[in-house]
């Protein structure tokens, strides 16, 4: 078939089909990272491959709204961190666009801001079993709600109670469970990737007592 001979419309609406065919697919992945550890990695791994996205991309929180306490290790070390758990990893990605706003850190701008450097895509947000309870006080749950579609992240093989897609994977491993052990001085071998650790070992991170 000779392509130039195409009516100039059903041209205009072949490139339509294929670039609603392309759409790209984003799942943000928030959270404090505080340290970043083989659970996220495999679960944010999973999701990837589940949804068919493109692009995973790993948001350390400055300060969450519904937490009390600050992260423990400084920003630039959480971003050292997951930059050396990700390093080499095909379709992951880090954006520290909520270490640069006031705190807190609200899903709604993050998912503007991005949206803004991609352009038009699928959204989805990756969140934690134990955020769904809450996602309805989310700043603008209705935009946001318009705006992306929720997959829940179960590292706890638990059956859910919400309508949610559910990501499920039994991994027992917690960045409260990595930062006591380092605080005991046990080891955290196979808990991070050895770059985390290292990074961990270097900088001195978590040698307090948890209070």
């Amino acid at each position: 078939m000779n392509i130039e001979r195409l009516p100039r419309r059903r041209l205009a609406e072949g490139a339509l089909s294929v670039e609603r065919c392309a759409l790209k697919k984003i799942a943000i992945y928030g959270g404090t990272f505080d340290p970043i550890h083989h659970g996220h990695l495999i679960v944010a791994r999973e999701a990837r491959e589940r949804l068919g996205a493109d692009e995973v991309i790993f948001v350390p929180a400055r300060v969450s709204p519904f937490r009390k306490a600050a992260p423990v290790a400084r920003d630039e070390i959480r971003l050292l961190m997951i930059q050396a758990a990700i390093e080499k990893e095909p379709g992951f990605a880090m954006d520290d666009c909520e270490l640069l706003r006031p705190p807190p850190s609200y899903t709604i701008d993050t998912v503007e801001q991005i949206r803004g450097l991609k352009g038009v895509a699928t959204i989805y947000c990756l969140i934690g079993e134990d955020n769904v309870g809450k996602l309805t006080k989310w700043r603008r749950f209705a935009d946001l709600e318009k705006m992306v579609r929720f997959v829940v992240l179960d590292r706890s093989g638990q059956q859910p109670s919400h309508v949610y897609p559910v990501i499920r994977r039994k991994i027992d491993i917690s960045a409260t469970e990595i930062r006591k052990r380092v605080a005991t001085g046990r080891s955290i071998r196979y808990f991070v990737p050895p770059a985390v650790e290292e990074i961990i070992r270097r900088e001195k991170l978590y040698l307090e007592q948890p209070k």
